[in-house]
């Protein structure tokens, strides 16, 4: 049993993500932070502020490393973050010398930050593929059914006849739009250092933290570790990537309600009523769409990010963050599978 259903046992049949949820796991999470502690390393000693020995050694055992996760979990318990105890664990393994240049001007928030920002695109460029398959998807209706009739609804009440390719297209239209807003979405690399400044890094802070975005594949910014727009914004596409398709499932649970203008494969069966096929994949887009409007609040709740650093509001946005990936990626996941079940849409 798990507090959460996007990793419920049975659960995560209807809500999880077997492709999206291992970016959210703790393998995951490490692997992301050595690749920072990794890449900083190698950016220092490009400009010359550690030796490159050190960087070849922290790389080559940030490479292989394996962190102690009971030691971790107790530390985060104290101190509120994993990265104090990965860097003491860490300067453990790299030996006495090279342990003086591994983290050098960096703080636990550029470390989880980054890290986070390393995974969302990696997430991201799956979510615009398939959203791109939806897209397809649909196309693939209109041309099959694109000429048949719906009536058309205002205010639940029926209106005018509309054609299915009418429907279709404004299922559709949002979804080519976040597609193409995926796919222009920055990532940015979160380097400050202890209250933004950089200070340990002087002139060459800013030269450095660009070669670290290079390093690591992510857009070189100013720090965001008090701004939290980057995950605001990308909180915000999800919470509208969901909400349009559970428009779709609303759309499609009131046809199946109706009867006679949709026929579906593949709907639930119930345990009282054995006629029945319940349009499961419809209601629980609704479902996610409503989930991931709600937590939008809290992520804005937690642009109130206080002085240079927030505990409180940064412990917000990983309560929220990854549940709503997970509803956006269900979203995605299930709308593909209904737009593949559809049957027939409209009548002749």
């Amino acid at each position: 049993m798990t507090a959460s259903p996007f990793d419920h046992p049975f659960l995560s049949g209807l809500l999880g993500d077997d492709e999206i949820a291992p970016y959210f796991s703790a393998e995951a999470d490490i692997r992301a932070m050595l690749s920072f502690e990794a890449a900083l390393a190698r950016a220092e000693a490009a400009h010359g502020l550690i030796p490159a020995e050190a960087a070849r050694r922290i790389a080559e055992i940030c490479a292989a490393f394996s962190a102690d996760l009971h030691r971790l979990r107790a530390a985060t318990a104290r101190d509120g973050v994993v990265v104090p105890e990965l860097i003491k664990q860490l300067r453990a393994k790299v030996g006495e010398e090279a342990a003086k240049s591994l983290h050098l001007g960096a703080t636990s928030q550029d470390v989880i930050d980054t890290s986070l920002m390393i995974r969302l695109k990696a997430v991201v460029f799956l979510f615009t593929g398939r959203l791109s398959a939806i897209v397809a998807g649909l196309d693939g209706l209109d041309r099959r059914f694109g000429r048949n009739r719906l009536m058309g609804h205002t205010r639940m009440q029926s209106a005018i006849p509309i054609s299915v390719s009418d429907r279709l297209t404004a299922w559709r239209a949002p979804l080519e739009i976040y597609r193409d807003r995926l796919t222009e979405q920055s990532f940015p690399v979160q380097f400050g250092g202890a209250a933004g400044t950089l200070d340990k890094l002087g002139p060459q802070g800013p030269a450095i933290r660009a070669a670290l975005a290079q390093e690591l594949g992510l857009s070189d910014c100013r720090q965001w570790q008090s701004g939290r727009l980057p995950i605001a914004d990308i909180a915000g596409l999800f919470v509208s990537i969901s909400g349009s398709l559970g428009k779709i499932g609303q759309d499609i649970a009131l046809l199946a309600q109706a009867g006679g203008e949709i026929e579906i494969a593949g709907g639930g069966t119930s345990s009282a009523m054995a006629h029945k096929q319940n349009p499961v994949a419809a209601e629980t887009l609704v479902a996610l769409a409503r989930f991931n409007a709600t937590a939008l609040s809290g992520i804005h709740q937690s642009l109130v990010h206080e002085q240079e650093r927030s505990g409180a509001a940064w412990t917000l946005e990983w309560l929220l963050l990854p549940q709503m990936t997970m509803a956006t990626a269900a979203s995605l996941r299930l709308a593909g599978e209904l737009t593949g079940n559809i049957k027939r849409l409209g009548t002749a």
